[in-house]
């Protein structure tokens, strides 16, 4: 399944992406890929790449770079380093509406994009290219004809694959500024090459991988071409590294699991006290005195409107830091409470009574009014808050 998104980056530009998600449940890992030069999102690697992972439970949006494909801008205005400030941000949007990514992908120029963001991209733990040079001055052999013109008037038309893209002497002057550290990647690397490549040399993968400090690894994707354009060579690369990425990001940290892993075990001569386990961590649950219970730990409720409290917490904690917010602490307070239906104004339901949770929010630091109202509507994004919205289905079996 993908859904359109829009973002903007640091020079207020709206992008253009989309993302890909697992049909059923919540993703494992959200990652990030990169088009090749001048093509756009919608190339088919781009696409079967980001489905085949969104299959093996990876999340993937893919974008249009600044000037190409839906997103805006100007083409002439862009260059490599625009690329790499676009990908950051890509990141940035993740991070803010869904989950850091964990995983970054690029192919051909794109993947040389990606290898030089990596370092910008903290939450990243893997980072994998596809058919792509080791320097991004590479690209610059499909200017060679028109270097002299750039030179001299400061911008020329270019048709590459049948189309007019206009550059700048400035576009030259910053791919010959680059220079990759691969050594300091300090990241789990895949470099993915064909042998067949006659865009882009399989020597230059070799570069990429011998620079590298390990892990590393490279896959040899045999008779493909360079884009990938035959789908079952895309999906191949994308299986290859649903399951090398896992590796890295299955002990990552998440917000959420999708399977909590809570078990409760109750004594009937105890009333209503349970000892719980989550996840190894132990607990005890009960009900108050007035419900008949001995009020020897937090109820279900309690505990339910913890995980509201909680997961808005460190969604607002994590959204300040990205966004480099005077945040000092926040405080959640829930109130758990039942109306009937026909008193709440805004309710789909119109007979019998409504669950209501009242959250209530507390900023200490230096926040504008402007930040504070931003973010309250941050707030809603948290995980627990959109399982509470979503449709919840729950099933029961005896377990044996």
């Amino acid at each position: 399944m993908q859904n359109a998104v829009k973002f903007k980056n640091r020079s207020q530009v709206d992008l253009s992406g989309a993302l890909h998600v697992p049909n059923t449940g919540e993703p494992m890992a959200y990652a990030l890929f990169a088009h090749c030069f001048t093509c756009t999102k919608s190339i088919n690697a781009a696409v079967a790449i980001s489905e085949t992972l969104a299959q093996r439970g990876i999340a993937t949006l893919r974008f249009d770079f600044t000037g190409l494909g839906a997103s805006k801008g100007d083409f002439a205005e862009s260059s490599f380093s625009t690329n790499i400030n676009d990908l950051v941000d890509a990141a940035g949007f993740l991070a803010t509406e869904f989950q850091a990514p964990q995983l970054l992908i690029g192919h051909s120029l794109g993947g040389t994009a990606m290898l030089a963001a990596a370092g910008h991209i903290e939450s990243a733990r893997a980072v994998a290219c596809i058919g792509s040079p080791s320097s991004p001055e590479h690209i610059l052999h499909l200017l060679a004809e028109h270097l002299g013109e750039l030179e001299g008037s400061g911008s020329a038309e270019v048709k590459l694959a049948g189309r007019p893209f206009k550059f700048k002497q400035s576009f030259v002057d910053d791919v010959r500024g680059h220079e990759i550290d691969y050594r300091g990647l300090r990241k789990a690397l895949m470099v993915m090459h064909s042998p067949q490549d006659d865009t882009v040399s399989v020597d230059e993968a070799g570069k990429i991988f011998s620079q590298a400090l390990h892990p590393k690894s490279f896959v040899s994707l045999e008779s493909a071409d360079h884009l990938l354009s035959k789908k079952h060579d895309s999906q191949y690369a994308a299986e290859v590294l649903a399951s090398w990425a896992t590796r890295y990001i299955e002990s990552a940290p998440v917000m959420v699991s999708a399977e909590s892993g809570v078990n409760a075990s109750a004594n009937t001569k105890q009333g209503f006290l349970c000892e719980v386990s989550a996840n190894g961590h132990n607990l005890i649950a009960d009900e108050p005195l007035s419900m008949g219970g001995t009020n020897l730990g937090p109820s279900p409720y309690d505990f339910l409107g913890s995980a509201l409290a909680t997961c808005t917490a460190m969604t607002l904690n994590m959204y300040a830091r990205h966004k480099k917010i005077d945040l000092t602490h926040v405080e959640v307070k829930v109130d758990h409470s039942r109306i009937h239906a026909h008193d709440c104004v805004d309710c789909e339901k119109s007979a019998g009574k409504v669950d209501v949770f009242n959250r209530a929010i507390t900023f200490k630091g230096n926040l504008s009014s402007e930040q504070k109202a931003r973010m309250l509507q941050i707030a809603d994004r948290c995980p627990v808050h959109k399982t509470l919205e979503n449709e919840i289905k729950i099933t029961t079996e005896l377990s044996l």
